[in-house]
Parts: structure tokens; sequence; C-alpha cells
């Protein structure tokens, strides 16, 4: 595997957008920006209702949401990749899974399609044959962790 490392402004900026995305999802941010927008609509009859005064709010809001959004989504993208990354690991920790699955996401929408309808028919045939309100024992959740634990050579606590 290729030994990447990040550039500095990369890992600052990452830095920088998880904080801000942890500071801005609180109720403190929340609170801080109800704040605002009640003491502008307060100060409205203070200030004649004017433009000015209406451009104070639509100009600060324009900005926070114009720079927001590339924050958000640099947010989205990592916790993207990083689920992206633990199925990975799932599927190609997982007997019996198909390897075809890993980085799925790299594939075209007619790829895509093509693995959906043959998941939806494995369903059909799963429901055609299986009582799907019959729950699973506990017992045999135990006796499947125990095969894996098996099969790795580990033997189980009694």
């Amino acid at each position: 595997m290729e030994n990447h490392k990040p550039s500095r402004l990369n890992t600052q900026f990452d830095h920088f957008a998880t904080y801000i995305t942890k500071v801005t999802g609180s109720s403190k941010a929340f609170l801080t920006a109800f704040g605002v927008v009640l003491v502008w609509a307060v100060t409205g009859p203070i200030f004649n209702y004017s433009e000015d005064w209406q451009l104070v709010i639509n100009t600060g809001t324009t900005i926070v949401t114009f720079l927001m959004v590339f924050i958000i989504q640099k947010a989205q993208n990592k916790d993207s990749l990083a689920i992206q990354l633990k199925l990975n690991e799932l599927i190609a920790a997982t007997k019996g899974a198909s390897n075809r699955l890993v980085a799925v996401e790299e594939m075209g929408d007619d790829e895509l399609e093509v693995l959906c309808q043959h998941y939806h028919t494995m369903a059909e045939l799963t429901r055609k044959h299986i009582d799907l309100r019959k729950s699973h024992s506990v017992e045999e959740a135990i006796k499947d962790a125990e095969s894996k634990l098996q099969e790795e050579g580990i033997q189980a606590d009694e």
C-alpha cells in the first residue's frame, strides 16, 4: 500500500472543518444564531426597517450559508468515506460475503442497478421460502459466533 502523507494545508483544513462542524452543530450555536436574529428583529423599529438594516441580515446569512456549504460537504465526505471503509472491512472479513461489493460506491449506475436487481431477486426468493417474522434465537447467534472463533483457532469461553 502506498504511503500517503496529507499536505499540511489539507490537515489544517480538516481539523478546522471538524471543529467548525462540531461547534455549529451545537445547541449553543443555535441559540446564538437565534439571539442574533432576535436582536436584529427587535432593532427593526429603531432603524425604521431601512434597507441597510435588511442588508445586514441578508449579507450575514448569505456569507455564513455560502461558507457552511463547503464545511458541511467536507464533513459529509469524511463521514461517507469512513462508513464505506468500515463496510468494506466487514465485507472483506465476513466469510461468504461477496468481495464484488468492496468499493461498490465506485461502480457506475448501470452496474449498481444490476447488483440491485440481483439482491432484489435474492430477497424475493428468501421471502417465498422463509417466514420473515420468525426471529433468530440467541442460541443460534452464540453458535454462529463460536464457529467463527473456532475458524480463527480461538477457543470460546464456556
